[in-house]
């Protein structure tokens, strides 16, 4: 098993980046990876791990509805009104029916037969879906008007929808017959007529749930203070979601996926600190459970069953997308404030397949339903098909698709670039710029571009500055370089070339009758420069006359 885990973690890494590196997402090519370590080809993973494949893909989505819950904005899905709760049903039903419909057609089957293809095909991956929409709002696209938030809620509540429909046609087509439920007063239903009552159960106890993980998670971790650091805190919040996730396995009232996401959504409006620190350390737990998602979805993808229903297998999928889900999508739209562009982007963003196919697709092989083996092969199908294209177009198409807004940091995390320009001379006063310097490059993980102006220096104490910088940064990733002109000038002049996020100084002067001078250079580049500057004074003990009366 520990081969098996390092082969997944370190190809599927390696993988990635060359897919990333050749412009692809990196899911191609773990899902790739996959397909080449499993049994289908090389056949190195260990049938214990492969066992346990099911399970390590329950991890891995639980941490990625976390993500999506710690990123959606309430405020956002308030204004759209309707549009998330349409989304999270009416693409999924038309797209399901429409599969049903063709299936009839294509491979003979029997309508409930093809709405039982329609609900594993029609179901949306978490695991594509939410990071490219948390993505998307870490550069802003589309926030204006809560479009990710509304693809995101809506892609949770159709997997409810979905799942529940799966479940009920998997019981009657393997038993023959569909178990009525007597209730109290002598009413008999069927579970057909349950069935929207299970949906709004299964919906409503997930948030409730979720709630009330939310507020123990900060009862532990923020009022009572059982954990110091943000590691733990990670830790339990997952340790809480995941049990959710499984209790609702056990007793199968309510959804545990949403569950988990709600979970995330209440965490911000309980405690935003506490789910800011939580955003980055599910951020990091994603790296890893990424890795073992699509690298254990590629290595359970059986090739040999793809032969035979290649063609009307993509004909099922054009057929589902292009027709059912855009008839949904059409209908999730009307009446709101979209343009026909934004209308457009759900076609790439809201089409992924990967996650809950691997899950349930070759459920109707194992109960024996009559093709089974033809829902196994499409399921796969698939995901080889829509989860590449879709984790790609993603992001291709939004910037062309989408306008731009302002990020909102409380919701996600958002990556800048911490680069310090740290201007130096040869007085003594460069030690404490420059270990200044090195502080912040610390707390913020940063780099640092360390400057000096050629004036009157001599080549020896250039050589001295040089030493002093790499004692004093030995562990930050840093440059030094030179420069000859009017020292103001070029400071700003290589801030701006460099695109530094801070310019760090040294600060001479004097105080006198309470008025602050100072010094030239530092004066200079304060008044002209539009990047922020900071200014260290040294801690020389000072004379009586700069001590203000």
């Amino acid at each position: 098993m520990l081969a098996s885990v390092l082969w997944i973690l370190l190809m599927g890494f390696l993988f990635g980046q060359i897919a990333r590196r050749l412009g692809a997402p990196p899911l191609i090519g773990m899902i790739l990876m996959g397909i080449i370590l499993g049994p289908q080809v090389r056949n190195v993973i260990s049938s214990n791990v492969l066992d346990a494949a099911s399970e390590l893909r329950t991890v891995a989505v639980m941490i990625i509805l976390m993500k999506a819950g710690l990123g959606l904005d309430r405020e956002k899905l308030a204004q759209q009104g309707s549009v998330a709760l349409r989304l999270g049903f009416l693409p999924a039903t038309t797209e399901a029916i429409a599969i049903a419909i063709a299936a009839i057609f294509i491979f003979k089957f029997d309508f409930l037969t093809g709405l039982l293809l329609g609900c594993v095909i029609g179901a949306e991956s978490p695991a594509v879906i939410v990071p490219g929409m948390l993505r998307l709002k870490s550069l802003g696209w589309g926030v204006t008007k809560g479009i990710p938030d509304a693809i995101l809620t809506g892609s949770a509540l159709s997997d409810v929808l979905l799942l529940l429909v799966f479940s009920l046609l998997v019981n009657f087509l393997s038993e023959s017959g569909i178990e009525k439920i007597t209730l109290t007063g002598g009413f008999t239903l069927t579970a057909v007529q349950l069935l929207p009552l299970q949906i709004i159960m299964q919906s409503v106890l997930g948030i409730v749930f979720g709630y009330m993980a939310a507020w123990f998670a900060v009862i532990v971790l923020t009022k009572q203070n059982w954990t110091q650091n943000a590691v733990q805190d990670t830790l339990i919040a997952a340790c809480v979601a995941l049990f959710l996730v499984i209790f609702a396995e056990i007793a199968p009232y309510f959804s545990g996926y949403l569950a988990a996401m709600s979970m995330g959504f209440f965490l911000i409006e309980l405690d935003a600190p506490l789910a800011r620190r939580l955003r980055g350390g599910f951020d990091s737990l994603w790296i890893v459970a990424e890795i073992f998602l699509f690298v254990l979805l590629g290595a359970t993808i059986q090739l040999q069953t793809l032969r035979n229903i290649f063609l009307p297998g993509i004909l099922i999928l054009a057929i589902g997308l292009l027709i059912g889900r855009m008839i949904g999508w059409y209908l999730s739209t009307l009446g709101s404030t979209w343009n026909w562009r934004e209308k457009l982007f759900l076609l790439p963003g809201n089409s992924a397949k990967a996650t809950v196919q691997a899950a349930i697709g070759g459920i109707p092989l194992a109960q024996g339903i009559a093709g089974g083996e033809i829902i196994l092969a499409i399921a796969a199908l698939s995901i080889l098909v829509t989860a590449p294209l879709g984790a790609w177009a993603t992001i291709t198409f939004a910037p062309k698709l989408l306008e731009r807004g302002e990020v909102d940091p409380t919701k996600v995390t958002v990556a800048t670039r911490s680069l310090l320009l740290v201007a130096v001379d040869t007085s003594p006063l460069a030690t404490e710029v420059l270990g200044k310097a090195a502080h912040l490059a610390r707390r913020s993980n940063g780099e640092v571009i360390v400057l000096h102006v050629l004036n009157t220096s001599n080549q020896q104490d250039v050589k001295q500055l040089k030493k002093q910088a790499k004692q004093l940064l030995s562990d930050i990733r840093y440059e030094f370089v030179t420069a000859t002109g009017t020292v103001p000038e070029e400071i700003i002049r290589m801030a701006q070339n460099y695109h530094v996020s801070e310019i760090v100084i040294g600060k001479r002067g004097h105080r006198l009758w309470e008025q602050v001078l100072i010094g030239s250079v530092a004066q200079a580049v304060l008044e002209a420069s539009s990047i922020p500057v900071i200014l260290v004074e040294s801690r020389e003990p000072k004379s009586i006359y700069e001590t203000p009366l």
